[in-house]
């Protein structure tokens, strides 16, 4: 696999994660030699653009007792390898595409291995081998001749011969049951009793961080002597940490928001850095305000995987929405609320009953579904976020982490590539929770008005973000 040439270099010098996605482009050269790489535009179903890596090539799949190549591009996101590539079939013109299971009417490749993407567990060469696999069960190309019969039995002959010349952090098999809650403060304070209260940890470290404004409660800690409960005012009582929850805030008398915002961005790069350090296979849990930002903003600075570094965001929203539709509404399906913490989040629902042992996913948006999320919202109202109820929240994502639980939570996490989003934005998105960090669950296709609303935070995200100094 060429990557020398200056255009493949200048894209790759765009990509996050940069040496660690050239290692995996080296590994898919041994493997598939045939995959080629180009620079291109990716136009994302936002109709926003981005300059990326494409591999082009053709799989080997056996049908029948014959083998065949099928054509298929990979968009290499520029936070490959940690989040998935766009998979896509590319047929001849004399080819139709074969909906199915695994492939949508317009090419898109939808696999288990996509949905359930956790570098480095997952690679593109795990993938395309799961690929070929799911290809040999149901193929899903045929000539345009047979289109009127589908009949998967008269592929073209021809494709066994098509060729295609178009041009870190290691993840921990167990986190350590070691808790540090860095920034006191009411919302510090909730964190530790809760955390307490719910999960099963060796220490608790607190630290008190004086450059907060949310300081102060770390005396009666030391007072009543606590087990488990460490407090101090020194980054490195947390090192050895397998979660580290962050509530501090450094909020200033700014008159502008992005001069308030900005304040706490520099509070963060002298905290988020030494943290990512003394515990690097730590997952980050962020819950200072405004949490999408400062969740992308810890992101950026840690160098720790976006799976690892996520944030409080909708989850305690989704944790109430989920209890009222099961007590008041009857309905026994998690729900979510999802993308921003703002006005503009909706509210998804599971096609998954609570007690299945299926993993769950979203339902597409649907008019019999649309009111019962409604009317769980309106008995929502009048409830605010309180510390103590963050605390209880934040807890809920601990114990999922300590005790790999694989349960879902809506929490804030890179939603880029996510439902058709081309921007790097964070926002909350039900994912599955455990030792590794964060799964993100399947996009699917939503409501207008929820869409809509979707797209307004990714458009005012950005604009915030591109005003900041991280």
């Amino acid at each position: 696999m060429d990557l020398g040439s200056e255009k493949i270099q200048r894209i790759l010098s765009k990509y996050k994660f940069r040496d660690v996605a050239v290692e995996e482009l080296q590994k898919i050269n041994r493997i598939f030699p045939g995959m080629k790489p180009s620079p291109d535009t990716y136009t994302f179903s936002d109709s926003t653009q981005k300059d990326l890596l494409k591999l082009n090539g053709v799989i080997p799949v056996k049908y029948e007792g014959r083998s065949y190549n099928f054509p298929i591009q990979l968009w290499l996101l520029d936070s490959f390898p940690f989040t998935p590539p766009i998979c896509l079939l590319k047929p001849t013109a004399n080819m139709v595409i074969r909906e199915g299971k695994h492939v949508d009417a317009k090419g898109r490749i939808y696999l288990p291995g996509l949905h359930n993407w956790d570098y480095p567990k997952s690679s593109v060469v795990v993938l395309l081998n799961e690929m070929i696999a799911k290809f040999e069960e149901d193929p899903p190309l045929s000539s345009k001749s047979t289109v009127d019969t589908k009949d998967p039995h008269e592929l073209l002959a021809f494709v066994s011969n098509l060729q295609i010349n178009e041009g870190g952090v290691r993840h921990p098999d167990q986190t350590t049951s070691k808790v540090s809650v860095i920034g006191g403060g009411d919302l510090g304070m909730a964190c530790v009793m809760s955390i307490l209260a719910k999960c099963k940890v060796d220490k608790l470290v607190f630290i008190d961080i004086a450059e907060s404004s949310t300081k102060g409660g770390s005396t009666d800690l030391e007072i009543f002597s606590l087990p488990q409960v460490e407090v101090s005012k020194d980054l490195s009582a947390s090192a050895g940490s397998g979660v580290v929850v962050v509530t501090a805030n450094a909020w200033s008398s700014e008159q502008s928001y992005v001069n308030v915002v900005q304040t706490n961005v520099d509070l963060y790069r002298k905290l988020i850095p030494n943290l990512a350090h003394l515990s690097p296979a730590a997952v980050m849990l962020i819950a200072s305000q405004p949490v999408d930002i400062m969740t992308h903003v810890a992101w950026r600075q840690s160098g720790l995987p976006p799976t690892r570094v996520v944030g409080a965001g909708c989850n305690l929203d989704s944790e109430r929405l989920s209890y009222v539709l099961d007590i008041n509404l009857n309905t026994h399906k998690p729900a979510w609320v999802i993308g921003e913490l703002s006005d503009n989040k909706v509210a998804v629902m599971s096609n998954i009953g609570l007690n299945s042992d299926v993993n769950p996913e979203i339902a597409p948006g649907s008019v019999s579904t649309k009111p019962l999320l409604d009317r769980a919202f309106e008995l929502m109202k009048n409830r605010g976020q309180r510390s103590w109820s963050v605390g209880l929240s934040i807890a809920d994502i601990t114990n999922s982490v300590l005790t790999d639980k694989k349960k879902t939570h809506s929490v804030s996490t890179l939603a880029q590539g996510w439902g058709g989003i081309g921007a790097e934005v964070f926002f909350s998105i039900p994912c599955i929770m455990g030792a590794n960090g964060s799964t993100r669950l399947a996009g699917v296709s939503l409501g207008q008005e929820e869409d809509s609303k979707l797209r307004e935070s990714v458009t005012s995200l950005s604009n915030l973000m591109s005003q900041l100094r991280i």
